[in-house]
């Protein structure tokens, strides 16, 4: 078989395609990467977790286990894989609602919904997202971090903060009273160090590693009086917990599957956002659908070792790349440093100042919002501006589930009637003709009760009733109408429901329907639905020169007595070939009988 028409196996990891051919020099690169961005996502980890209302460690398991499938079985060379930004706001809204157990049956039931994406070839769909709802909720993910980490970067006294947006904010104006100087110092000592470290120097040591520990190292020595991961969760355990499998009941089912589905979808969003990145980094394709198929496996075992939803990491994918990684070894080496700090560094962790960890999500979320966006707003398409403000608005003050469906919704309506607009349908003479030779009118007579309409763009839903407020705008009653198709691309049933319409009111009033150079799709859908065969295949044809003939054949049998028959028999009809606009391939394939008479005997 042609490797260009082959298809991809269903499963198969990239890892196997990278194996072939590796070598010792690329092996050392990928240790080196990921050993490297296993250090950059320690702090990360511990930060996720933590600002999602879990244990440090739940981060890190996750960065372990999920991170180590997802670079194992995924279908992206580099893609880094854990806990990430964007569940941060999801996972705390569940915890709140439903409970840490319920969290991992939620978590578990994403897995299982991105395993159907994967191998149903959902993944490609993803694509379809309109990137002012990406964008929207992105960066109101980045808002809502922001404010989850105003307790902790400032040292307030909070004994719990809601996790709906408008009342936390209240209540830490509320508490803002009780700010602990030496935690904002640190934090904001922290938060400096991250941003002033020297690039140069970032790509090997990270900034948020230094300001670990340097924040680390203060506590320690100094006894400095800010609340650290030991003074709050007791510190971290030396090493992954044993495997455990929660209850599940119908119930819980029924009430988790929105929330599970929405961190289905946010994983797999995020994940693809990530390959599609990296692909453009290492010039390489993704599998989309292998990758979906890897974060599902991703999340289901995630949970059972205590850990919590995993997704594609930009920022780490893009540290892995520019450290030299290339292969899923990277990625995989990541997740055994992190397993080799948990073993080996666990009781130094209980040191970790939390307005440490607050100052890399704070960087964190600058970093993952589109702020330049809002300065472009005037300049984009006002529909555009809308759906990114509405995606953007409701993540922020209602939820993100919300905010994605209703932004979705809005996408849609808007491609709608973007679509609907650059449909035309206007009655064409020789002063208004464009188009040329075959197909133009230009030169040709068209016979008195015979009115040409051009059809331009799809022929759907959001158009069909264009046909009939043309009709009625050119204020003439033909004898005979044709439409030019030639540049109708797609046609839906509501086009299709427009078009019998039209053909049943004609022949009501005794008029005449012909159909000129229908595009592919639309003539395959109009034959399957039988209206070719209601309206007779020979007035449908190839090109308006043809269309004009048949229309002159229709005006001379109708001027015919009445007693003689209006479609006589003809007489050994001529079996000419109809080339269907835009389709070689099925050119020729239906035939259709003209008076030998039609188009001087010639082929049209």
């Amino acid at each position: 078989m042609n490797s260009l028409t082959a298809k991809r196996p269903i499963f198969r990891p990239k890892l196997l395609d990278c194996l072939r051919g590796y070598t010792s020099e690329q092996l050392f690169a990928d240790l080196v990467a990921g050993l490297t961005v296993g250090i950059v996502a320690l702090p990360l980890a511990m930060a996720f977790a933590i600002a999602s209302g879990v244990k440090p460690e739940a981060g890190i398991f996750t960065a372990v286990i999920a991170g180590f499938i997802i670079s194992a079985l995924g279908g992206s060379r580099v893609q880094i894989g854990g806990p990430t930004g964007a569940f941060v706001v999801i996972v705390y809204g569940i915890i709140a609602k439903y409970g840490v157990t319920n969290l991992g049956i939620c978590t578990i039931m994403a897995g299982f919904m991105l395993l159907a994406m994967g191998f149903t070839g959902l993944g490609a769909a993803i694509k379809f997202i309109p990137y002012p709802v990406t964008i929207g909720f992105t960066s109101g993910i980045a808002v809502l971090i922001f404010s989850t980490q105003i307790k902790d970067f400032c040292g307030l006294t909070v004994e719990k903060v809601p996790a709906e947006f408008v009342e936390k904010v209240r209540v830490l104006g509320e508490h803002f009273n009780t700010l602990q100087w030496p935690t904002l110092v640190l934090a904001v000592t922290s938060l400096l160090i991250i941003v002033l470290w020297p690039k140069k120097w970032a790509r090997r040591v990270p900034g948020s590693i230094v300001a670990l520990l340097f924040g680390t190292t203060l506590v320690m020595i100094f006894q400095i009086p800010v609340e650290t991961i030991g003074t709050r969760f007791g510190g971290i355990p030396q090493g992954l917990p044993k495997m455990q499998l929660p209850d599940l009941s119908w119930q819980n089912i029924h009430n988790l599957f929105q929330p599970a589905l929405t961190i289905a979808l946010l994983s797999a969003i995020e994940s693809l956002l990530s390959a599609v990145v990296a692909d453009g980094m290492i010039d390489d394709r993704h599998d989309s659908n292998q990758e979906l198929i890897a974060q599902g496996v991703a999340n289901i075992f995630s949970p059972l070792f205590g850990g919590i939803a995993a997704t594609g990491a930009i920022a780490r994918t893009a540290t892995n790349v520019k450290n030299g990684g290339r292969s899923p070894v990277a990625g995989m080496t990541h997740a055994v440093t992190l397993l080799v700090i948990l073993l080996v560094a666990a009781p130094l962790a209980k040191f970790i100042p939390l307005a440490t960890l607050s100052a890399v999500l704070v960087v964190v979320a600058f970093n993952m919002g589109e702020w330049h966006h809002f300065a472009r707003l005037p300049r984009w398409p006002r529909s555009d501006a809308a759906v990114f403000l509405a995606a953007f608005g409701l993540t922020v003050l209602i939820d993100l589930t919300v905010a994605v469906e209703v932004g979705m919704v809005l996408a849609a309506v808007l491609f709608i009637k973007r679509m609907s607009e650059t449909t035309q349908i206007i009655a064409v003479d020789e002063s208004t003709e464009t188009e040329g030779s075959q197909h133009s009118l230009v030169g040709k007579d068209v016979p008195d009760g015979v009115l040409v309409f051009r059809v331009f763009g799809a022929f759907f839903f959001g158009t069909a009733d264009k046909l009939e407020t043309a009709l009625k705008q050119a204020r003439q009653e033909p004898k005979i109408l044709i439409l030019r198709m030639r540049k109708v691309l797609a046609m839906d049933a509501t086009g299709l429901n427009a078009l019998e319409d039209l053909y049943e009111k004609m022949h009501k009033r005794g008029q005449y329907l012909i159909l000129s150079a229908p595009h592919t799709q639309p003539y395959a859908t109009m034959i399957k639905a039988g209206f070719i065969d209601q309206m007779g295949e020979e007035n449908v044809c190839p090109h308006i020169e043809a269309s004009l003939q048949r229309a002159r054949e229709i005006l001379a049998l109708s001027s015919v007595p009445s007693s003689a028959p209006l479609h006589p028999e003809r007489k050994a009809p001529e079996a000419v070939r109809v080339e269907v606009a835009g389709t070689p391939e099925r050119a020729g394939k239906f035939l259709k009988p003209i008076s030998q008479g039609d188009n001087g005997g010639q082929k049209p």
